[in-house]
């Protein structure tokens, strides 16, 4: 019997630290190889090469050379976010599987771009959101599907972190002052690289707030954003969604600056989401073991212990794998085509943000 696949995988741009995790997960898996990395700045690759201990010649400067020089059948993206649709144009003629790491693109057209080039491939693109792996997020869309708070009517999203140079791969601290240091030269507090925390964030809410509602889109959407002297982009946002059927509202808010990080210990609020149904309530927040229900049968709030995930459905690589080789349904918030109506939501909520002002669904 010969032996099964195995995927071969690329990394090209370190611009987003979660580079590091990815990678991480590409050598746990039995059957994936790390043929390559790639960042103009070796600097930038320095810390992950030498923790997984990479290989020289498996180290580029120029991506192409390492696409053409590795042959891969992965190519993971963690780009800035500005960056994200003229990498997935670039890197689709090579005829790979592409993940690309979250926020899906810099604005909706970005995201149309990126689709139309994949599918010119017939290969398959998907965009990683890191909470789409938490258990208590996974535990929630699953009750929400069994009907156990009736039909979801509100969603309710608070998450972020003490800043996105707080940290590195593996979640590896920074002191404050070095982050601070940073700001100035870091394109995640740059408005032409779709810094901010409102393009950091807003998706993973707004993506998984859609898987919960499954796939409605809201008719309206309302924005506020902070703005600090000194400062080119937001570090905190609040974003409503008023939606026609059912009539409801849904609330968004993310945030660079929590007290604590979710990782560590929650913050307050806490990091997470409240789903809101007709029968009942769930709340799931960040990295907790349990979720607390109420239903109308038992109001008191109970916790369920979270689901414990299975293989294949546990980190990105894992199920990118497993989809390819079963053919299994691609786990909802990777799908680009819902999304893109995560991506629609935050188009809509920076041009309210902007012109100050309620605005319909943009497409």
């Amino acid at each position: 019997m010969s032996e099964p696949k195995k995927f071969r995988v690329a990394g090209v741009s370190f611009d987003h630290m979660h580079m590091g995790d990815l990678l991480r997960q590409v050598r746990e898996h039995p059957r994936a190889e790390l043929v390559g990395v790639a960042d103009a700045s070796r600097e930038r690759m320095a810390g992950v090469v030498a923790s997984l201990a990479v290989p020289e010649e498996r180290v580029f400067t120029d991506w192409r050379v390492c696409l053409e020089t590795t042959q891969p059948d992965l190519v993971i993206l963690c780009p800035k976010t500005g960056e994200h649709g003229q990498y997935v144009v670039d890197v689709a003629p090579y005829g790979t599987h592409i993940l690309v790491e979250k926020p899906f693109a810099a604005r909706l057209a970005d995201a149309d771009r990126m689709i139309a080039a994949v599918a010119k491939t017939g290969k398959t693109m998907i965009i990683n959101w890191p909470l789409a792996w938490y258990p208590p997020h996974v535990t929630t869309k699953r009750l929400l599907s069994e009907g156990l708070i009736g039909d979801v009517l509100e969603v309710h999203y608070y998450d972020g972190n003490r800043g996105p140079l707080r940290h590195i791969a593996d979640k590896v601290e920074i002191t404050e002052d070095e982050a601070n240091r940073q700001k100035s030269e870091s394109w995640w507090y740059q408005r032409s690289a779709a810094g901010g925390s409102l393009q950091d964030y807003l998706g993973y809410g707004v993506t998984l707030g859609t898987w919960f509602l499954e796939g409605r889109k809201p008719v309206e959407v309302t924005c506020v954003t902070d703005s600090k002297p000194g400062l080119d982009v937001d570090e905190h946002s609040i974003t409503v969604c008023r939606y026609a059927t059912p009539y409801s509202l849904s609330k968004f808010e993310t945030r660079w600056g929590t007290f604590t990080d979710p990782w560590t210990l929650q913050p307050q609020p806490k990091c997470g989401f409240v789903v809101m149904g007709t029968h009942g309530t769930i709340s799931s927040y960040d990295y907790e073991p349990v979720i607390r229900v109420q239903t109308k049968d038992q109001p008191a709030t109970q916790e369920i212990p979270v689901d414990t995930l299975q293989p294949g459905w546990r980190n990105p690589i894992e199920h990118l794998i497993h989809y390819l080789e079963t053919g299994c349904r691609l786990h909802g918030p990777l799908d680009p085509t819902l999304c893109r109506i995560g991506q629609q939501i935050v188009d809509s909520a920076m041009l309210s943000a902007k012109e100050k002002r309620t605005v319909t669904l943009l497409d």
